[in-house]
């Protein structure tokens, strides 16, 4: 083919051009084999290998719930807290896990970007994969407390739990976007990042009850409270795992507001931080 022929043939197309997160499904392929190269380096040279994934969100409920639970007297506030416990840390992780690998996902993979070129958003997307992967341990785990507590699997609950790890993956991953672009030049992003994955546990009813929030904070500062895509996450995972065993506890009023609400802040997130990654996506192998 001439080259004025594959100027006009509709499958050309410029070399390096970016569609976006768009582009990543055409390169199923590639993202396949990223996911793997993820997953099989997470504990490579482990002894437990994928023990680990059920270890750490168990002793991380253990110190919770002694600490929170029985030394604090939340347990005796909350019914069935174990199961209230465990669902919040659950979805948090995998926020915590996702956000933190996309951040880096640029920058872990420099000597690639550097050589050769492919879609950057393959990077993120299959960081957040990965770490979906590495959520399925615990979500088993959590399932099969809250069966030995006596809950009855429903398709509410499903479509509930589901809906919930949506929101936090697209939160999550517009989030990654946005500081993992901006950490390719200036590396405090990354810090940034560690502060809010400080603070993500604690700006969520993982530990507590959104009644705690809503008795002592104003009206407004309650409602951005509840407008949190992650405090609609989390509340999303406690009506799928919590709530069926939990007979006559209060729900927020206006949940479902503030579902679509938080819902659509993280899908504002997604798209802001798909425009800031495909501005700077440009220049990643310059500043790398």
């Amino acid at each position: 083919m001439s080259y004025s022929a594959a100027l006009t043939d509709p499958e050309f197309e410029t070399p390096g051009k970016s569609k976006g997160l768009f582009g990543v499904f055409r390169y199923r392929y590639l993202l396949s084999l990223l996911l793997k190269k993820g997953v099989a380096t997470r504990y490579h040279g482990s002894v437990l290998g994928w023990v680990w994934s059920y270890v750490r969100p168990g002793a991380q409920f253990l110190m919770y719930f002694l600490v929170i639970g029985l030394v604090l007297g939340q347990n005796r506030g909350i019914q069935f807290f174990p199961v209230y416990l465990f669902s919040g840390i659950v979805a948090v992780n995998l926020f915590n896990e996702a956000l933190r690998n996309t951040t880096t996902a640029i920058t872990d993979n420099a000597s690639l970007i550097k050589k050769v070129y492919l879609p950057r958003a393959l990077f993120p997307v299959s960081a957040v994969g990965v770490a979906l992967i590495h959520f399925l341990p615990q979500a088993l785990l959590l399932l099969v407390v809250a069966l030995f507590c006596g809950w009855t699997i429903g398709w509410l609950q499903v479509i509930t739990f589901i809906v919930g790890v949506a929101v936090i993956l697209c939160f999550s991953l517009g989030l990654g976007l946005f500081f993992g672009a901006i950490n390719v030049a200036y590396r405090d992003a990354r810090n940034f990042v560690d502060l809010i994955l400080m603070f993500a546990t604690w700006a969520s009813p993982v530990l507590y009850s959104w009644t705690m929030v809503y008795e002592h904070t104003p009206g407004w500062l309650y409602n951005i409270y509840m407008s949190n895509p992650m405090t609609v996450a989390v509340e999303m995972f406690h009506d799928a795992f919590w709530l069926p065993l939990a007979d006559g506890s209060p729900r927020p009023d206006g949940l479902l507001t503030f579902t679509l609400v938080g819902a659509v802040l993280a899908l504002l997130t997604l798209f802001i931080g798909q425009l800031v990654f495909r501005r700077l996506e440009g220049s990643f192998a310059q500043n790398l």
